[in-house]
């Protein structure tokens, strides 16, 4: 995109804080700091000079690094987007045998993992069954992704639930530390890494409005702009992609949104 979304960094950058801490006693994290003051402190101290620090204010973390998990580990506990069109073709989810007959939108019964490779910068990460994942990774490892991501999901979207939002899918990354234990890094159920929804407006049989950027997905696909280079967004469209990461941000936290 050529133009962006006014504030977005920085939301993202806080809603990952939010979630860090509030999954903080389920699986360890690699934030360092998240607060002005505590990161400037610990950045070199050119950094602190206006022309830069007015780039990174609110929208940089310190973070421990770790070793990469090499998979984008999704967890989908509604059917939608990619997994609802492979099911519409062939009756499963990134290889997975589900239900017959259910709609678009359906809850699953349980959550399912649904990995998707971790592909370089600029090329596109491939949808993958998780018996791919575990030749990947190693089954004994693929094995322990699945059940922390769907314990990291659902307890998120039972919060999420109680603030008016279905939490339909996330992707989580995680790393290992010295002794091979799970990490949780990079940002975590965002409005960029998770599809929310209003239960309010929720309605079976259908796609639903989002509080992500699924919402500027669909503008783009219908004025026929997806994957096209160059393309700059309306200020309309630019203005309802920020009211929408707004709103996510402060039915999730509680708190009202400050830039």
């Amino acid at each position: 995109m050529e133009n962006g979304i006014k504030d977005k960094g920085k939301i993202l950058t806080q809603l990952s804080v939010f979630w860090f801490k509030f999954l903080s006693d389920s699986i360890e994290n690699h934030l360092i700091a998240s607060d002005d003051e505590e990161v400037f402190k610990l950045l070199p101290a050119q950094l602190s000079e206006p022309k830069y620090k007015d780039q990174l204010s609110g929208r940089s973390l310190i973070v421990k690094k770790h070793k990469l998990v090499p998979l984008e580990v999704i967890v989908r506990g509604y059917i939608t987007g990619s997994a609802w069109k492979e099911y519409k073709k062939s009756g499963t989810v990134h290889g997975l045998k589900v239900e017959e007959g259910l709609q678009e939108s359906q809850k699953f019964p349980t959550p399912i993992f649904t990995p998707s490779t971790k592909a370089e910068q600029g090329e596109h990460d491939e949808n993958i069954s998780p018996e791919a994942a575990a030749k990947l990774v190693g089954e004994e490892l693929c094995t322990k992704l699945a059940a922390k991501a769907i314990e990291l999901y659902s307890k998120a979207a039972d919060y999420a639930e109680t603030k008016g939002i279905i939490l339909a899918d996330t992707k989580f990354e995680f790393g290992l530390d010295e002794e091979d234990n799970l990490v949780l890094v990079d940002e975590v159920l965002t409005p960029d890494s998770s599809r929310f929804w209003s239960k309010a407006t929720f309605a079976l049989g259908k796609s639903q409005d989002s509080y992500d950027k699924q919402f500027l997905r669909d503008w783009l696909t219908s004025n026929g702009l997806n994957g096209k280079e160059g393309v700059s967004m309306t200020e309309e469209i630019a203005t309802r992609s920020a009211e929408k990461y707004i709103e996510a941000f402060e039915a999730l936290t509680g708190k009202k949104w400050v830039a």
